[in-house]
This record gives structure tokens, sequence and C-alpha cells, in this order.
């Protein structure tokens, strides 16, 4: 219901949330993105199977990419989670990215609140894939989990420094066989980078290590990285801080959206939009132009 675009289904939603919100934000929060093919469904099968394994209730949302040209979506992350699909601790909810930008769906953020309230001690967001606008998952989660490869050309720059700086733990996944090494080196050159970023505000040192989702190695030693993360957030008292923080990115983005879209889907809105239009396939007025006058009848109003 909340992934629903109905106006009716909406605001059943709203008040389904308004009603679970005193039984939300008891679960740890973790985001994971990565390049594309590193491995990202495969490592949450591995790992999420290991904490459900620990007696924790495990939750996954994986953000699938809608097509521009069908807005389909092949919602094929459940095919490759073979072992979480079929624990009785976890649950797996593919969704559509839709239109949303940052990774995420624009529906992630009360689909969270949804899980915590059925009682899910771990929510992991699985992200499209990385790209300017990923670290949208930032602001959803506690725990920014970025997972690279080794030999896949220059180490440091094939990741974009503002997705670095703001992982809380790298990890070079498929660290197995003939490829060891090569993950050994580039988790150590990861090291040295993530120490000339500026400070966190939260005291965390970030860490970059190994892992494979093959062997298993470096699964637990993953999750306990993570557990300490959040036993020293909460002693710092960072934790809620950041989660209020993450309330009012999540007003504030609600909020451009619902703004945004009564001042372009008013009807006289949609007037001013087709003349502009016409002009511009006319060739009578730029693009830019024609936006800035568009802008300014509005705000006129």
């Amino acid at each position: 219901m909340v992934e629903s675009s109905l106006p009716q289904h909406t605001q059943q939603a709203q008040e389904i949330i308004e009603r679970l919100l005193p039984h939300t934000g008891n679960s740890i929060r973790i985001g994971i993105t990565g390049v594309p093919g590193v491995g990202k469904s495969t490592f949450i099968d591995v790992f999420g199977t290991h904490v459900a394994n620990l007696g924790k209730r495990v939750a996954v949302l994986a953000i699938d990419p809608s097509s521009t040209i069908s807005k389909g979506s092949i919602l094929g992350d459940k095919t490759r989670m073979d072992n979480l699909v079929n624990h009785r601790n976890a649950y797996i909810r593919p969704t559509a990215s839709g239109s949303a930008l940052g990774g995420v769906a624009k529906a992630t953020g009360e689909s969270i609140l949804l899980c915590e309230a059925a009682g899910f001690d771990v929510v992991i967001v699985e992200t499209v894939g990385v790209g300017q606008s990923e670290t949208t998952v930032k602001n959803l989660t506690d725990f920014f989990l970025l997972l690279m490869l080794a030999g896949a050309g220059d180490e440091l720059q094939g990741m974009k420094r503002g997705i670095m700086e703001m992982a809380d733990l790298l990890l070079i996944n498929k660290a197995d066989g003939d490829n060891l090494d090569k993950a050994q080196s580039a988790a150590q050159q990861y090291r040295q980078a993530l120490h000339l970023f500026p400070a966190t505000d939260n005291g965390w040192i970030p860490k970059a290590d190994i892992c494979s989702a093959y062997t298993k190695e470096g699964i637990n030693k993953c999750w306990q990285v993570i557990e300490q993360f959040v036993t020293e957030q909460k002693i710092n008292n960072y934790f809620q801080q950041n989660r209020q923080q993450q309330q009012l990115y999540a007003f504030r983005e609600t909020l451009q959206q619902q703004v945004l879209h009564h001042l372009l889907h008013s009807p006289k809105t949609l007037s001013l939009i087709k003349v502009a239009e016409a002009d511009i396939m006319q060739q009578r007025m730029s693009s830019y132009n024609a936006a800035q006058q568009v802008a300014a009848a509005i705000l006129k109003r």
C-alpha cells in the first residue's frame, strides 16, 4: 500500500504508519551499495543468512532499477538469495525504483518503518548500484556498507570520493581464489585513502577489509564491525541524533515533492507549460528562458 501511487492508498498508508510509529525504531538499518557486478545480492544472501542464524529477524528491501523506456523492473533479487528467501527469520521485498533518484525507491523510508513495526531486528536496504545520487541511502540508514571489486581498473579512481567518504565499512568482495591477493592489496590501498578523508562527525573511523560470499570469509567480521559501530554510536548519543536527522530529511524531501507536485499539476501551471513547450518546439524561445518565465509566473501567483 505504501508503494501505491493511488491517492486513496497514500492516505490509508499514512494513517497506518502514524499508528505504528510507537512500535518503530528498534532495528539496525544497514544500507548496502556497490558497483554493478560486485555481487550485492549474493553478499546479502550470505550475510543475511548469517545474521538470521544468530536469531535476528532480517528484512531486505531490494531496490531494482526501473526501465526509463518501459517503466518496468525485473525484480529478480530473490532469485539470487536462495538461502535467505527460505529462512524463517527473513523477509525479502523487491521494489522498483520508479522515477526516484538516489538508488532507493520513493517508499523505502515507509517500508523500513513497517518492517520495524513487524518486529524485524535488522533492515537491509540494497540499492540499485553506485551512481552520482546513490548516497540518498545514507540518509535512511544507520550503517553504510560499500562493496567494491579488486582488479577492475584504478582502485582509487573507480569510485566517487563522495560515496567513499560516507562509507562506514568498505569491503572488497570476491576475495577468493586467484583474486585473493588483489583483494588484499586493494583493501590496503583503500585503508590508506580513507585516512586522508576528513574526520567523521560521529567519531567513527571507517574501515576497509575483504570478504567472499563464496567462501564466507569476512562475513562474521562484517557483522561484528556493525555491532561495534552501533554500540559506539549509542554510547556517544550520535545514533539517536542521526535518526532524528533522518526524520527531518524525510520531512524536507516529502515537503519538496508535495509542493512541487501541487505547483506543476495545477490547471494554470499546466496551461503555462503547454504554451512554453510550443514556443520551444517552434524555436521561439530557449528551454532555459521558457523555464524561467514559467517559474516566474508560478511564483507571482
